[in-house]
């Protein structure tokens, strides 16, 4: 009996034993499978790119001074290069730097002179392909030829495609625009795109107006996303004007959907051009019984008689960014006031190069 008690107690040992092991195996095939599916933690962004010698910062002749700024941000200069014009207007370009497997950004707004900046582009990334670029990102602030994304109208052109194609081929690997006229303009590139909106610093600086009974006003049906987003962010209500266009740069006000009578009103748009559009929204509020208005837009385009129209309306302040230059005689205008986006272009392009995320950007 004794023998037999004896060789079940060691029985068990055993079995407990092969349980034991049995157990610490799983447990360990369960952390190697935990760590294997595990998602890797996102590099932090570095708070300055200057020791970094994969990455540079080139400017086209458009905006300079916004490219500066972008630099000031995140701690780089703008790369040398030789920008000249033959005699006939052909552009000459030459890297001064080298950028061999270089992750390149190109600053380059397509405003106006639009052909002009958007052939200078277009030379930019064709001469750092051939320096054997890495990776070359175009940042345009202002994505010109924008307006025509659709046939709207027999016989028309899709020039929002054309000039996505034209970038494509000339080499641009990846894209980053800010306030797009028109989001599905992402989809005409086959290269990654990432789009920034101004909403940011535009907020910002109305909460900091804190503006009392703010209504926040879309000038047509199409705007009405970008003007619900920022109404949300500010706490404000929204109204929609009613827009007939009859022709190029010219629309006809029909009404105000939204109560007016007594407020604040805040006209949200995208790009501010002749400033027909922006004046007649502004009499249509004030017929409707507006208290102040005030306007505010990413992009401050303001061809032909615009700072004209903008002067001798009833606006109290236009508030812009600097995707575009403003001409001179808009910088003199006391109503309209311009906001940096650098900051946000910065972190947007160490995000892109550090391989974090943009979106975090809004949140």
């Amino acid at each position: 009996m004794e023998t037999e008690t004896v060789t079940a107690t060691v029985e068990d040992k055993r079995q407990d034993g092969g349980l034991k092991e049995a157990r610490e195996a799983a447990a360990l095939d369960g952390a190697a499978k935990a760590k294997e599916t595990k998602v890797a933690p996102e590099r932090k962004r570095s708070r300055n790119l200057s020791e970094d010698r994969r990455f540079k910062l080139f400017s086209g002749s458009a905006n300079k001074p916004l490219a500066d700024q972008i630099g000031e941000h995140i701690g780089v200069k703008v790369g040398d290069a030789k920008l000249q014009r033959f005699a006939d207007g052909e552009v000459y370009f030459q890297l001064l730097e080298n950028v061999r497997g270089v992750d390149v950004f190109v600053v380059q707004p397509t405003c106006y002179p639009v052909d002009q900046n958007l052939v200078e582009l277009l030379v930019m990334i064709d001469a750092l392909k051939r320096a054997s670029a890495a990776r070359i990102t175009v940042v345009v602030p202002y994505y010109g030829y924008a307006r025509q994304d659709r046939k709207d109208r027999p016989r028309v052109a899709i020039s929002a495609k054309l000039i996505a194609d034209l970038l494509t081929t000339a080499g641009a690997n990846r894209a980053l625009f800010v306030d797009l006229h028109a989001a599905q303009i992402q989809g005409f590139f086959n290269i990654p795109v990432d789009h920034l909106f101004a909403s940011p610093v535009l907020v910002s600086y109305f909460r900091e107006l804190k503006l009392p009974n703010l209504t926040v006003v879309s000038p047509d049906a199409g705007g009405v996303e970008r003007t619900r987003f920022f109404a949300q962010k500010v706490g404000a209500p929204l109204a929609i004007v009613d827009k007939r266009r009859t022709d190029l740069n010219v629309a006809e006000v029909m009404n105000v959907v939204g109560d007016v009578r007594g407020k604040n009103c805040l006209i949200i748009d995208d790009i501010i051009d002749t400033a027909g559009t922006l004046v007649k929204t502004v009499d249509a509020l004030y017929a409707n019984g507006a208290e102040a208005v005030y306007a505010c837009a990413t992009h401050a385009v303001l061809s032909g008689p615009a700072i004209e129209r903008i002067a001798n309306s009833r606006l109290e302040q236009v508030i812009v960014t600097n995707t575009i230059p403003l001409r001179d005689a808009a910088q003199k205008l006391p109503k309209i006031k311009v906001l940096s986006i650098a900051g946000l272009l910065g972190a947007a392009i160490e995000s892109i190069h550090m391989e974090t995320s943009v979106s975090t950007l809004f949140s």
